[in-house]
């Protein structure tokens, strides 16, 4: 059911790992975080304007991750399986004390970080949740990539397809209602890359930190990692967990769904901020606490309380 209030941590907690594509240590700590503060990174390796917001338009780099730098050049990147495991944790602000400009990348999935999460009581704030809902259908395409969103009546939805030459992940399609459906398969799908790649990937100064403990690396018609894979979709699941998280970088829970065709984080960021340049698009509200219960359990339009 969706939340009238906004949600942060009781308590903070603690990861530590390497950064994929560094390779160097990290640690991170997640202290609640206040009313109307959204997501917050503190690099506390630096002692000046080491404060970034996690928002769309922080977003300085899109390649094989998502990074965000501030009006000071300070930078924190691959922030989007932590960002997809707060949404899913139903936690709307945080304060993420960080040592280093990268966080981990734990197992490659959001599933180490939902683990903890999952396990800590959450407090609830006296503000309102703000919701962006669709009101009309968006298109936007960059070369053979493409993404859309169009209306729903009360929920976010991803439905993605993959188009790649490779057998094994070839066309894979899924789609997620992340307000119905189990998200599992979601969480702990992890970041992948064809063999061949790798060292175009390494050449560029990434995937420093990358290995079969946090990646799957498909060769030809195998997968390279002992296990194999750990849902029969996990290409395109990973896909939809990143694009949860980059939407995660709009400052709302969006109701509405996507269509998106082979896209990646460039296109999401791309997308969002071609969503923003059309008001005419979305509405931005709060629930009014009876109108959120009734209307929700009874499958009803909701009511709309416009935010001030």
């Amino acid at each position: 059911m969706l939340k009238i209030y906004q949600n942060t941590l009781s308590q903070p907690v603690v990861f530590e790992g390497h950064g994929l594509h560094s390779g160097k240590k990290s640690k991170i700590t997640i202290f609640p975080g206040q009313e109307d503060t959204g997501i917050v990174f503190k690099r506390i390796d630096l002692k000046d304007n080491n404060l970034v917001t996690a928002n769309y338009k922080s977003v300085c780099s899109a390649k094989l991750c998502t990074t965000l730098k501030n009006e000071y050049g300070v930078e924190v990147s691959t922030v989007e399986h932590l960002l997809a495991a707060l949404y899913i944790s139903d936690i709307d602000n945080a304060l993420i004390e960080i040592n280093s400009a990268e966080v981990p990348i734990m197992d490659g999935s959001a599933k180490e970080f939902l683990e903890i999460l999952k396990k800590t009581d959450l407090r609830i704030l006296n503000k309102k949740r703000k919701y962006l809902k669709i009101l009309k259908k968006l298109n936007f395409e960059d070369g053979e990539k493409k993404i859309s969103i169009e209306p729903t009546n009360s929920s976010f939805e991803i439905n993605f397809q993959l188009n790649y030459k490779n057998k094994i992940i070839g066309k894979q399609k899924n789609h997620v209602n992340f307000d119905k459906d189990s998200l599992v398969d979601i969480s702990s799908s992890r970041t992948f890359c064809l063999y061949q790649d790798i060292q175009k990937i390494k050449e560029l100064g990434l995937a420093k930190g990358g290995s079969l403990d946090n990646a799957l690396v498909v060769d030809k018609d195998k997968i390279l990692n002992k296990d194999g894979l750990r849902n029969s979709k996990e290409f395109v699941n990973h896909k939809i967990l990143d694009l949860a998280g980059d939407f995660v970088l709009s400052g709302y829970r969006v109701l509405g769904k996507i269509d998106c065709y082979h896209g990646g984080h460039k296109l999401t960021n791309q997308f969002l901020r071609e969503l923003f340049k059309s008001p005419e698009i979305y509405t931005e509200f709060e629930f009014d606490d009876i109108s959120v219960t009734k209307k929700v359990r009874e499958n009803k339009p909701l009511k709309l309380a416009a935010i001030a």
